[in-house]
């Protein structure tokens, strides 16, 4: 049984929902561009740590917070597992499926709060979540919603923005993402809120080690992480 929402988690996930459906057109389009297609190794690395439950055709697969499908459709891409997309802002979903249509593979796409998924207890084999955790209202219930749809044993795979931990490279990761990403991601998206908030809610979210604590806490076991690029990003993994 879900707890009560708190007005103050209600009022944050619409303003999220709202602000990704503004940006959706753009949103593909602009994280290549500023990631300067980075992201799209950070997926494959996902992908890859997965790979012995991807090549197994009765594995089911869960990518919450899929927006517009780039890790869904990775997934799907290398394996031979099921995979099914979740996501609250249906802008972003109808992107993803238009996408999914044109691969070789359909994904199911589902729309679905991260903190309400519409799925039974110990249904998937694995799940993923990449540049999602940190925009939910609540991390700690996020993760006790994954670890509650995942079967026992299964695996959880967040790919999340850190700290770098290369020295002196922290002050100009923080240059680049405080004024120049939202300057640009403003003027190339139409919203320049949108790409305030970015590097607002990644300052706000846990760094390595106390995401790690976080998933502990939350009764994943087998914790570890995982610095990318630096630790610009972090790819944390747990079981059930």
């Amino acid at each position: 049984m879900h707890e009560a929402r708190k007005p103050r988690e209600i009022e944050h996930s619409r303003a999220v929902r709202e602000m990704f459906a503004g940006i959706a057109s753009r949103y593909d389009l602009l994280n290549h561009l500023l990631s300067l297609n980075i992201d799209k190794r950070w997926r494959r690395q996902v992908s890859r740590l997965l790979s012995e439950k991807l090549a197994d055709p009765n594995a089911l697969i869960l990518d919450v917070a899929c927006g517009t499908g780039d890790l869904a459709n990775e997934l799907a891409k290398l394996g031979r597992a099921s995979v099914i997309g979740t996501d609250f802002c249906r802008p972003m979903l109808e992107i993803a499926a238009r996408k999914t249509a044109d691969g070789e593979r359909r994904i199911p796409y589902v729309e679905a709060d991260a903190l309400r998924l519409s799925f039974p207890d110990d249904t998937f084999d694995a799940a993923t979540i990449a540049f999602g955790l940190r925009n939910l209202a609540n991390f700690s219930d996020g993760l006790a919603e994954i670890r509650r749809v995942l079967k026992p044993g299964g695996m959880l795979a967040v790919l999340e923005f850190s700290a770098p931990v290369i020295p002196g490279f922290g002050a100009v990761f923080d240059f680049y993402f405080g004024k120049v990403l939202p300057r640009i991601g403003g003027v190339l998206s139409g919203s320049r809120p949108a790409y305030e908030y970015l590097p607002d809610s990644v300052a706000k979210f846990p760094k390595q080690q106390a995401l790690a604590n976080l998933m502990r806490e939350a009764g994943f076991r087998d914790v570890a992480y995982r610095n990318l690029t630096g630790g610009i990003v972090a790819l944390h993994t747990g079981r059930k």
